[in-house]
């Protein structure tokens, strides 16, 4: 078996993977349309996750960067899907929520439209197109893991894992590490660093679940 059939593989893997990851925030959204009220739930993972999903999506074009039609595949999907989370987060905001949220994609379609236009009009080879976009989606992956340093911190300080879920942990786990190698057999920087520190963030929060289980009050709601 050739390196490309492998690495095809393991893409197809880490797509399945991510597609769970992307599905994970369902019952949230059942919750919000069954309470029709978003309560104390805020949109700005979903809409930082649809301009993240958008740049990889371009990233993984042939005009930016070459083989790597499953990176378009699972972002074009996780885009879909953060849309329409946004969506019904729309619907059943107040109006200054609303608001914000249209205010937000709409900074994000004229970043993209220019991040589009710059990197295509500026940049003649796909090594300069690749360095860009590449660069640009590493920044907002890493904005994104602000997320779990959040609660990584919480379950730190209250040696509690209750709001740590290890099943969404280990999937991060697997998930950064299907896509680091996918990185490595052939060799994408832009892909392997965010991915490498997504599978070191997996792996701290085993490691947090695995030391502060025994601590945790799986009754107390607070």
């Amino acid at each position: 078996m050739d390196t490309d059939m492998i690495r095809t593989i393991v893409g197809i893997i880490g797509n399945v993977i991510s597609f769970g990851l992307f599905v994970s925030p369902i019952p949230t959204f059942v919750k919000i349309i069954k309470q029709k009220s978003v309560a104390e739930f805020r949109p700005d993972p979903y809409i930082v996750t649809l301009l993240n999903c958008a740049l990889w999506s371009f990233y993984g074009l042939p005009i930016v960067h070459p083989d790597n039609l499953l990176v378009v595949t699972i972002n074009g999907t996780g885009l879909f899907i953060e849309f329409i989370y946004i969506a019904i987060f729309f619907v059943f905001s107040p109006g200054k929520k609303r608001r914000n949220i249209i205010i937000a994609l709409l900074v994000e379609v004229v970043f993209f439209a220019v991040v589009v236009f710059i990197t295509l009009h500026f940049f003649h080879d796909t090594k300069g197109r690749s360095m860009i976009i590449g660069i640009l989606s590493i920044v907002f992956n890493i904005i994104m893991y602000n997320s779990p340093l959040t609660v990584m911190k919480m379950v730190i300080k209250t040696k509690s894992v209750k709001y740590m879920p290890f099943y969404l942990s280990l999937a991060n786990l697997c998930n950064g590490i299907v896509w680091t190698i996918y990185a490595l057999l052939k060799f994408d920087p832009y892909l392997l660093l965010p991915n490498g520190l997504g599978a070191v963030s997996g792996a701290v929060q085993i490691i947090l679940y695995a030391t502060y289980y025994k601590t945790t009050n799986w009754d107390e709601d607070g």
